[in-house]
């Protein structure tokens, strides 16, 4: 059950729609062609002032598996509206920082600056040049020709630039703000996975001497052995893998919290138990820890009824009894992609510290949740256990259901503004506070 604090609402429910095949060849054979595309206009959206309330998932009142029917309601992607609206808090604006792209997903901060890309579909990462709160140098950093296999995670650390496959981290140099070459492979990775779990991230830790990648389920619920569902770390040459944590169904977000150098996750949970079921989940990422995923969610009690014999326990009590409960739940079915921690100086304090995450949205709910950024609050360290929407707007008809806009990965710039992708209408969304 989703419960508001200040009214005892039940928030409002977001929907999305599926993501077309991500497996187009780029043709590009160089990191720096020598023209630069089209600038973006900085163009502002009209905003309408959200007043956010804490949302607190509570355990206690979460349904039975398959108290409700699984739906499959995969829902219509329109093109942006000719007068759009959003929903942000008092005294932020937003505006288009970039578009033409083709699905872009995730972001990541050169060392000058920029920002590059992930345009999976064309196996491209494209380097943006931006002043003024919008881009005006549009370049192919690198391409198919480089190596790249369904590029996701991005990654700095030294006089190197990691990228991570599909099925692979490549490392390139780094040197006068271009990598060259096809990049060595450091280190192999399953490849592919079920419905999206193709995504692979990699971050570097905050000492900048370790590696950190996400590997998602192939399946919904099976067993299936590592590294799959799970956070491998390495040294930055490959060596030393070793599995970090583990049932982890399909992790993608990752980032390491400022104030205390520990690692967190959102994690994407199983379907097909109804509704409700399973939450999605930001938590802290602890060495040597278990998360449930296939034989339990959430708590060791709560078994996976496919995983459960004819006597009613579990066929890993094991693993099951080791089932850690995540700090923050999501609504089920968010698909909880991007996350930040802010660490600019703009937002007002009580951002400060805090995540930021975007939900890419649902495919399988009676009623669409998702298509919007949401705000983590912290305290001591730690998720303080609520949420609160922090931008919407994107989802016209929550029971078709229609939206016009997907958001995946996010980014903070130097200058304190915060920047989105959204791969449904090929754009990347910027949102600064203006204190107006």
């Amino acid at each position: 059950m989703l419960t508001r604090f200040s009214k005892g609402a039940i928030a409002a429910l977001f929907a999305i729609a599926t993501l077309s095949s991500c497996t187009a060849p780029a043709s590009q054979s160089t990191s720096e062609p020598h023209s630069a595309q089209a600038s973006t206009p900085n163009r502002n959206i009209r905003t309408e002032v959200l007043n956010p309330e804490p949302i607190r998932i509570d355990l206690a009142q979460l349904p039975q598996p398959n108290e409700s029917n699984t739906a499959s309601k995969p829902p219509t992607v329109v093109p942006v509206p000719d007068n759009p609206i959003l929903r942000v808090p008092v005294g932020f604006t937003v505006n288009v920082f970039a578009e033409g792209l083709d699905r872009p997903r995730w972001l990541t901060l050169a060392p000058n600056g920029d920002v590059l890309v992930t345009e999976t579909r064309r196996n491209q990462i494209t380097r943006l040049q931006h002043r003024d709160g919008a881009v005006f140098s549009r370049r192919p950093f690198a391409t198919a020709e480089n190596g790249l296999n369904l590029p996701f995670g991005m990654t700095f650390a030294g006089d190197s630039f990691y990228v991570a496959n599909t099925d692979a981290v490549l490392r390139f140099p780094y040197a006068n703000d271009r990598i060259s070459g096809r990049g060595e492979k450091i280190a192999e990775l399953p490849g592919q996975g079920y419905n999206q779990h193709w995504t692979r991230n990699v971050v570097t830790s905050p000492d900048g001497q370790r590696l950190f990648v996400s590997i998602g389920s192939r399946s919904n619920a099976d067993e299936e052995p590592l590294p799959r569902a799970s956070v491998q770390v390495m040294n930055l040459d490959g060596s030393d893998r070793r599995t970090f944590a583990s049932g982890l169904r399909n992790p993608v977000g990752l980032d390491f919290n400022p104030a205390t150098g520990a690692l967190f996750a959102t994690v994407n949970e199983r379907d097909q138990l109804g509704d409700g079921l399973v939450p999605d989940y930001l938590t802290q990422v602890d060495e040597n820890a278990f998360y449930g995923w296939p034989y339990a969610y959430l708590t060791p009690d709560r078994l996976d009824p496919r995983h459960v014999k004819e006597n009613g326990k579990s066929t890993r009590p094991d693993l099951a009894a080791k089932t850690r409960t995540p700090d923050v739940l999501f609504e089920a079915h968010s698909a909880a992609l991007g996350l930040r921690f802010y660490t600019g100086n703009t937002f007002p304090e009580k951002y400060r510290n805090g995540a930021f995450v975007a939900f890419r949205g649902s495919w399988n709910r009676s009623s669409g949740t998702g298509y919007k950024l949401v705000f983590v609050p912290f305290s001591d360290g730690r998720p303080t256990g609520q949420y609160e929407d922090f931008l919407t707007g994107f989802l016209l008809d929550p029971k078709a259901p229609t939206t016009w806009g997907r958001p995946v990965g996010l980014l903070v710039l130097n200058d304190g503004s915060l920047i989105f992708t959204d791969e449904a209408n090929n754009r990347i969304y910027r949102v600064q506070y203006t204190g107006k």
